[in-house]
């Protein structure tokens, strides 16, 4: 929106005029420096209106410095040297539980298993439905879309909840796990809805449709709420990151062992730099990263390959809505419900032209 619009022009203007492997050279101090900003820090800090625009500015450096080399940005990160890599990321706040040193010795550790890893850009990496069930569906659509995904070759999908009426809820996830049979995974998405206490009923009352997780359960900030509810509900998995805004509450939800998921998102977060950071400190937790994608599986294809590849985490599978497609110049491409490897140079994240 135009807030967002504004600070972006107000914190970008910093780098122009600066060759791209400059600013990519030492890509933490530049983060911190625009994140620090005096004029716009009070209006967060490191959320809301002025983190939406750093991860604007941060994603278009990325792709601009992808692009420069000619490389794909999942090619780009993977080519970096584990001293490249630590000098992108800002870990200020972080030091208790992640050190740079950390970092290195994760890059290093991993390096040598990469090979095998990367069988994963021939086949895809494997995508996820949200289009099946959002709320103003009827059942019978809900069941057509919930066929039509499995024919499109997909094996995991999503279905929102977290209507005011706890029966309907109830009633369309056990409509789609008998739609789709148990072989299928199915998430449960409550898009932050639930109190505490609600979100104890239903999720004990959902266990028995055998969720894969449960997503958003409650208010984001409430990280005593989510740990009680990992708890208590335990072995149902709860998933989220959505709406967590930066690397130190990320920071929180793991040491309080309040997430089975972490749906960190590169436009939400403070971009590729940030996103790369939490998926570090993630991996140390042995917390699985499963990004929300919203509409823009865009630049996320590249991360989880990156993710995979380069820090070892697992495979498990990224958000599919293709409702922002027809605006991309290479938009991303779904078959089989795999993400097929973008060739590209860039993030995927060029607009077409006057559209």
């Amino acid at each position: 929106n135009d807030l967002v619009c504004r600070a972006i022009d107000y914190l970008a203007v910093r780098l122009k005029g600066k060759n791209i492997e400059q600013v990519m050279g030492q890509y933490a101090d530049v983060f911190r420096q625009m994140n620090d900003d005096p004029g716009y820090r009070w209006l967060g800090p490191h959320k809301g209106i002025t983190h939406l625009a750093l991860a604007a500015i941060t994603n278009a450096c990325f792709d601009l410095w992808a692009k420069s080399h000619g490389l794909p940005l999942w090619k780009l990160l993977l080519e970096l040297s584990p001293e490249q890599t630590v000098n992108l990321l800002d870990l200020r706040y972080l030091e208790e539980v992640l050190t740079r040193q950390d970092v290195l010795d994760l890059l290093y550790r991993e390096k040598p298993k990469r090979e095998q890893r990367e069988k994963i850009l021939k086949h895809g990496y494997p995508g996820y439905d949200t289009s099946v069930g959002w709320f103003s569906y009827p059942d019978k659509k809900l069941v057509e879309n919930a066929k039509q995904a499995v024919d499109a070759g997909f094996l995991a999908m999503k279905l929102k909840i977290g209507s005011k009426e706890p029966e309907r809820d109830l009633r369309r996830a056990f409509l789609v796990r008998e739609t789709v049979g148990e072989n299928v995974t199915l998430m449960l998405d409550v898009n932050q809805q639930w109190s505490l206490p609600t979100a104890l009923k239903m999720g004990k009352k959902l266990q028995a449709m055998n969720p894969y997780w449960i997503e958003e359960p409650t208010d984001p900030d409430d990280l005593l709420g989510h740990q009680t509810l990992a708890r208590q509900l335990a072995p149902l998995r709860i998933a989220l990151g959505e709406h967590v805004p930066n690397k130190v509450l990320f920071k929180n939800y793991l040491q309080a062992s309040a997430m089975s998921f972490n749906q960190v998102d590169t436009v939400r977060v403070g971009g590729v730099s940030e996103f790369l950071t939490i998926s570090i400190l993630s991996k140390k937790f042995g917390i699985p990263v499963v990004p929300h994608v919203g509409d823009m599986g865009q630049i996320h294809q590249h991360l989880v390959l990156y993710n995979h590849i380069a820090l070892g985490h697992e495979v498990l599978f990224l958000e599919y809505i293709p409702h922002l497609r027809a605006y991309f110049k290479h938009p991303a491409i779904v078959k089989d419900g795999h993400y097929r490897t973008p060739r590209e140079p860039g993030a995927s994240t060029t607009l077409i032209e006057n559209n």
